[in-house]
């Protein structure tokens, strides 16, 4: 009979070893959903893992994705590993998209380049208001992060909707709930000619080693750490659990914000009620898939972006519905958290009379 026995000290393999199975056991059941509805299982996971990264233009898609997803799970990551449970990244990704597209529509003839910066700056403010709240309410009235971040992503969406059939409308639009275009010199540049991937790409890939040295080759980052897992050796030790709280997710909703701007004034290129694209939630996948790493954290984005875009195709070639994608990520946590198990516990066989 196999049992679960505690093992003497977390494994250091399965830590790292646990998503590659996750992954494996995801595809495996992959395989009996394709199968379930009618699907030659083969065909479906060739569309679904290999149609994404087959062509360079696929790929551009691939790294169109994976860099809001990448941004946010970065500030999770920050969050999570200081014990703030910071659900409503969403909020505070459609946040910053709100007050980017509002600093991008004073954009005039007379507007110069310097409007990026602006634009970008401007999520970011948005991002971080928006995480302040709850840091606010957290520190001032012991009110629960998850509960406050999750109520704000709703508060922040009906925003988005207000000023989008509202004010912000565009009158040329033909009464579609949009503002207008973006002009050219409020958008984000390009990176590569010919694809829609902007330099969002390299602020992400910054921002990633940006984490890595805060966390792991700072004391500041180690204070963080300890202020949010340990308050009273924290306290003990001269750190402020308070001040965790608030940089955590401080952090966390400047990169939400970040990545909000990005798509608003890159792909996107206006707002519209369809920006909240749930990356926000997604994300909380891509940081635990990584390990809470900000390296971990950049395979996971582009796995998770494959499921997006392996379900889109699912979509069109194969006739499945839309939440096929939510079903992959969904499948993927579960496993995940199933084989975290092994981490502080090993199978034996065990013989009984």
């Amino acid at each position: 009979m196999i049992e679960l026995k505690p093992r003497a000290e977390a494994s250091v393999f399965w830590t790292y070893a646990s998503p590659v199975l996750a992954l494996l056991l995801t595809v495996c059941i992959g395989l009996g959903i394709f199968v379930a509805l009618g699907k030659d299982p083969i065909q479906g996971l060739l569309v679904f893992f290999w149609e994404p990264i087959k062509s360079t233009y696929a790929l551009s898609e691939l790294l169109v994705k994976a860099t809001p997803l990448l941004l946010i799970a970065l500030g999770l990551a920050v969050c999570f590993r200081s014990n703030v449970w910071n659900i409503g990244a969403e909020g505070q990704y459609v946040m910053g998209a709100v007050a980017a597209g509002g600093m991008a529509l004073t954009a005039d003839a007379t507007s110069t380049g310097w409007m990026v910066p602006a634009v970008l700056l401007a999520g970011v403010a948005g991002g971080m208001f928006w995480a302040g709240i709850v840091a606010f309410l957290r520190d001032r009235f012991n009110a629960n992060e998850i509960l406050v971040s999750l109520m704000l992503v709703y508060v922040a969406i009906q925003l988005l909707q207000y000023v989008v059939y509202g004010p912000w409308k565009d009158p040329n639009g033909y009464n579609f709930p949009q503002t207008k275009t973006f002009d050219a010199v409020t958008k984000v540049p390009r990176l590569l000619d010919g694809s829609r991937v902007t330099i969002g790409l390299l602020l992400a890939l910054i921002g990633a080693g940006a984490v890595w040295v805060y966390l792991y080759r700072t004391r500041a980052g180690f204070a963080q750490q300890v202020g949010g897992l340990a308050p009273l050796a924290a306290r003990y030790a001269g750190f402020s659990s308070r001040r965790a709280l608030w940089v955590a997710l401080l952090i966390s909703g400047a990169f939400a914000g970040l990545a909000g701007a990005l798509e608003v004034a890159g792909p996107i290129g206006q707002l519209t009620p369809y920006v909240p694209a749930g990356y926000g939630f997604a994300a909380i996948i891509v940081a635990f898939v990584g390990r809470l790493h900000p390296v971990g954290a950049v395979f996971s984005a582009v796995l998770m972006s494959i499921f997006y875009i392996g379900g889109e195709l699912a979509q069109s070639r194969l006739g499945l519905p839309k939440s096929i994608t939510g079903v992959f990520q969904g499948l993927l946590l579960f496993a995940l958290l199933a084989c975290d198990i092994l981490i502080a516990k090993r199978l034996v066989w065990s013989k009984r009379l």
